[in-house]
């Protein structure tokens, strides 16, 4: 079974949801597009992008996995929507709405595979939403790098029940960057998606890295973005300042125990991520829709020469596995 580990879907239903209940989330205003669609701005914060209608779009998705020969897709909903800044209980129900949304195309288009949203602004809140997605069959959940909106921190001391949650359900955690990263810096040049993702991620996940939870945590399964987002580079970095205060989380272990996927767009860079994680912890991905993503995403590991085996469970035997297909 081919299976892409890391793509975005925002339901139709969800949608006309949203217009339709928006009354029912007074912290969140919605910002009319010309093109007819609409932004999310969240507890008085500037509106997100326009939903992309290639977000909504079922049949040109379905057609697109039958071009390339993908047979079911690990969906995500759009980071730009989870809300992290709402207050702690209206950001639970918009978690709970998009959750449902999510489930019920599931249901009724069996090739998508949902994870859900949590309401990381509030750790206990989040461990519930967590545990009422896997009620419903979810395997897990995505989560962004800064809850609670910009510089928020994932090894944040109130995110503890989310995190036991997660590690007693053996959740799925797909770690993925905001847009904006929270650096002016990544404003120009298309640089939010080429650089600002990837400093985004490393640092987010190098804070779980140093204060342990990779490991103390280890049943939650972490899978990181885009390649485990300059990660690999930074190892030896990482591991002499690991030296230098004991403390720390082990990097080398910790890479050792998380997963991800395989879109870094060159079969050599792939080639030396799999050579420092291994091959047995890489899993497919295209980031769909977005185009900075992998619109051809068995193509890189076809070219990145690995066995016969390697390539299997990069196509899709360990997404199986993990997410329980």
């Amino acid at each position: 079974m081919i299976i892409d580990c890391h793509a975005h879907f925002s339901p139709p239903d969800l949608m006309s949801a949203i217009e339709k209940e928006a009354s029912s989330f007074p912290s969140l205003k919605l910002a009319p597009d010309p093109a007819g669609g609409f932004g999310l701005g969240f507890a008085g914060g500037k509106p997100t992008r326009p939903v992309a209608k290639p977000l909504s779009d079922i049949a040109g998705r379905l057609k697109w996995m039958d071009e390339q020969k993908i047979e079911r897709q690990i969906n995500g909903g759009w980071l730009d929507m989870f809300g992290y800044e709402l207050p702690a209980e209206e950001g639970a129900r918009w978690s709970r709405l998009i959750n449902r949304h999510l489930a019920a195309l599931a249901k009724a288009q069996p090739r998508f595979i949902p994870l859900a949203t949590v309401p990381l602004q509030d750790g206990a809140r989040a461990a519930e939403v967590l545990r009422e997605a896997h009620a419903a069959g979810m395997k897990g959940a995505m989560i962004g790098t800064q809850p609670k909106g910009v510089g928020g921190v994932l090894d944040d001391p109130s995110l503890e029940p989310f995190w036991k949650a997660a590690d007693e359900l053996g959740s799925a955690l797909f770690i993925h960057p905001v847009f904006e990263s929270g650096d002016k810096r990544n404003a120009d040049y298309g640089m939010p998606n080429a650089i600002g993702r990837i400093t985004d991620t490393l640092i987010a996940v190098s804070r779980i890295v140093y204060s342990g939870h990779v490991l103390k945590y280890r049943n939650a399964k972490v899978v990181v973005g885009i390649g485990g987002a300059a990660l690999p580079w930074a190892l030896g970095r990482m591991t002499r300042n690991a030296s230098l205060d004991k403390s720390l989380g082990d990097p080398v272990e910790s890479l050792a125990a998380m997963y991800y996927d395989t879109i870094v767009h060159d079969a050599a860079t792939l080639r030396f991520l799999a050579d420092k994680v291994g091959a047995g912890r890489l899993m497919m991905g295209s980031d769909m829709p977005f185009p900075i993503g992998d619109l051809a995403p068995t193509k890189i590991v076809a070219e990145a020469g690995f066995s016969a085996g390697e390539a299997a469970s990069i196509n899709g035997g360990l997404a199986g596995k993990l997410f329980g297909l």
